[in-house]
């Protein structure tokens, strides 16, 4: 039942966006930024609140007459303000009540977003309650029954037990500081409301908070047109010598209080307060079994996130840094359209000329829509490199080779012309092969190092790119390649002091990330292990020993799994992330940059966490491979080099 409903929620509210589609455009429709307008609104709400309040009088005279003369003495300044006041305060629970109806309706309020949804809730009454207490500021007649309707019903509560409506029954009762705590709520309740928001929006990866400028001068434009054909009037002045009999009753934000008068105030309580578990208990009602957490193998960053159960590929992507495109969030605009490449989504709601059903059948999918039922691989367009650094395809000349292992090659690139590629330590480069295939290597070089490149490509048996490099490539051959790419770099936002994990040529972003890190003056105590079988894969052994001997602040640990006789090995052996666990029994204090292959990385990360490495703190472009992507394992850690 529940899932009908949520269905022919989804079919209406795709219907509606439609005809908004047609008649704003995908990119300008208000549908889609339902949470930035209701921000935007709050906003508009306090300004012209401050404005209104400098002319407020807090005293029961002073009230009324400060309030009408805002609407006869400057009605195209302080009236208009007033009314833009009162209709950009319904329009912010307006837009709030369908923000939540609509992710009731596509069903994304259940597990991790719990959160989001009982805040939201929450910004439902605090929005209500700052606008049922903004009536009783002009003190009117509507003012007047407000504020002992008001009084009445929460003297039910055991807590007041009958002690507020004292304060209004005579007219010698009510005094001047009545209207004090009536503004101070009237400020603090907003206040809190902004306060609120602030952490609702800090759940959603990259939310927005502020819908288009477009919008933004039409929903203003549309304030001031309503304002001045229907001003916001008071009502006659309140008489505390008489009683309320008949008023011009506001049916949008006071009609439960209609209901105290037909019911008990004990009722109302009861109607409200159900009302409110009730929503509050949504997201588990009724009790769902989760579908688990997924992988999610990401190209061109060459990255593997964890999407967690009912998450959208756009949200795990945004949530872990990854640059992914998008606009609307909602299926309308198609600006986050990939390609799946490998691996099983259910699509999700979406406008149906966004994603023709000939591009699913082509492997098309939207990333702000989909969620996995499997681990996925997808690849999608970018829109630029970390920083602002625009990816471009580059020409080069292989200009050195030197053979630093039996199976790693040292490769130095001279960029043709006159220009210096500007990149993140760490990141990494597509090789451009003539038939539109590309091989991934991360540059071995620091940032700044002029027009040279180096890589260090290990070979692969049975590898067609590296293969080339031992057997064929040249002094003086020529190359494309793209690149900046990759959101695996240094970080400088931090003190922590950090361990490297290197594993055989995952040593080539190590190597950019310290070299670096010395050139900039980094004081961070830094640790490198380097993990390889034998000791010949130590094909770089001397440069972290000549770092160590330099620099106070960084030490070396190189770590033999397979030590053969005649190394002579006396170091450290077995798992490299077994040496640091042994070395670091907690490493809550520490950031971790992991590089190598998969095997390394997935035995890596779950003893890390165990062991206090925050999320936050751990950087791999391998963590969690997941074991059903569709390229062999060679092709798809590609920190140092791939086949």
């Amino acid at each position: 039942m529940l899932q009908r409903i949520h269905l022919a929620g989804q079919w209406l509210f795709l219907k509606v966006e439609g005809v908004f589609n047609h008649a704003f455009g995908e990119r300008m429709n208000p549908l889609y930024y339902l949470g930035p307008i209701s921000y935007y609104l709050m906003w508009l709400v306090v300004g012209s609140g401050l404005y209104l309040y400098a002319f407020f009088e807090t005293s029961i005279h002073g009230a009324y007459e400060s309030v009408q003369g805002l609407s006869t003495q400057q009605p195209y300044l302080g009236g208009l303000l007033r009314s833009v006041h009162r209709y950009a305060s319904d329009g912010v629970v307006i837009t709030m009540l369908l923000h939540l109806v609509r992710h009731w309706c596509f069903d994304r309020y259940r597990g991790f977003r719990w959160f989001s949804w009982l805040s939201g809730v929450a910004l439902l009454w605090l929005v209500y309650a700052s606008g049922i207490n903004g009536y009783m500021l002009p003190w009117d007649r509507l003012a007047q029954f407000t504020v002992i309707a008001t009084a009445e019903w929460l003297d039910w509560l055991p807590v007041f037990n009958g002690a507020l409506v004292r304060n209004f029954i005579l007219p010698e009762n009510v005094s001047d500081r009545l209207f004090s705590l009536l503004s101070f709520i009237h400020i603090g309740v907003p206040l809190l409301v902004l306060a609120v928001l602030w952490v609702h929006t800090q759940r959603v990866p990259q939310a927005r908070t502020a819908p288009p400028w477009p919008v933004s001068l039409t929903l203003a434009a549309a304030l001031v047109v309503l304002s001045l054909l229907r001003p916001a009037l008071s009502q006659p002045p309140a008489d505390a010598a008489q009683g309320v009999t008949a008023i011009d009753f506001d049916w949008f934000y006071l009609p439960v209080y209609a209901l105290l008068y037909r019911w008990t105030p004990g009722e109302v309580w009861l109607l409200v307060g159900g009302a409110t578990i009730v929503f509050a208990l949504l997201p588990w009602l009724p009790p769902r079994k989760s579908a688990g957490a997924h992988h999610l193998f990401v190209h061109p960053d060459n990255r593997i996130l964890t999407v967690r159960a009912d998450e959208t590929l756009l949200d795990a992507g945004l949530r872990e840094g990854v640059a992914l495109p998008f606009d609307c969030r909602n299926g309308g605009c198609g600006e986050c359209k990939a390609q799946l490449l490998h691996g099983t989504v259910s699509y999700g709601a979406f406008q149906p000329e966004v994603l023709t059903g000939e591009e699913r059948a082509t492997g098309k999918l939207l990333l702000c829509c989909a969620t996995p039922r499997a681990d996925v691989e997808i690849e999608y367009v970018p829109r630029g490199a970390p920083g602002g650094i625009p990816v471009s395809v580059w020409h080069a000349v292989v200009e050195h080779m030197q053979k630093l292992a039996p199976d790693v090659m040292r490769v130095t690139l001279r960029l043709e012309g006159d220009g210096a590629i500007e990149f993140y330590a760490g990141q990494y480069l597509n090789i451009l092969l003539e038939d539109g295939e590309k091989r991934s290597f991360s540059f071995a070089t620091p940032p700044g190092a002029g027009n040279r490149i180096e890589l260090q490509i290990r070979r692969i048996p049975g590898g067609r790119y590296t293969g080339h490099v031992f057997e064929r490539m040249q002094p003086g051959d020529r190359l494309r390649f793209e690149g900046p790419l990759g959101s695996f770099f240094l970080r400088e936002d931090s003190e922590k002091p950090i361990i490297f994990v290197a594993g055989s040529t995952g040593f080539a972003p190590v190597k950019s990330m310290l070299e670096y890190a010395f050139r900039r003056g980094i004081k961070r105590e830094m640790i490198l292990y380097w993990g390889v079988r034998r000791l010949q894969d130590l094909y770089a052994a001397e440069l972290p020993l000549a770092w160590e001997r330099e620099h106070a602040n960084f030490r070396f640990i190189p770590v033999l799994s397979e030590p053969a006789p005649e190394d002579r090995w006396t170091g450290r052996t077995g798992l490299v992330h077994e040496a640091i666990l042994a070395d670091f029994p907690n490493l809550a204090a520490y950031q971790v940059y992991a590089c190598g292959s998969a095997g390394m990385v997935q035995a890596a990360y779950p003893a890390f966490k165990e062991h206090g490495l925050k999320q936050d703190d751990c950087f791999s472009d391998a963590f969690l491979l997941p074991p059903r992507v569709s390229a062999p394992a060679s092709d798809l850690v590609k920190l140092g080099g791939t086949a």
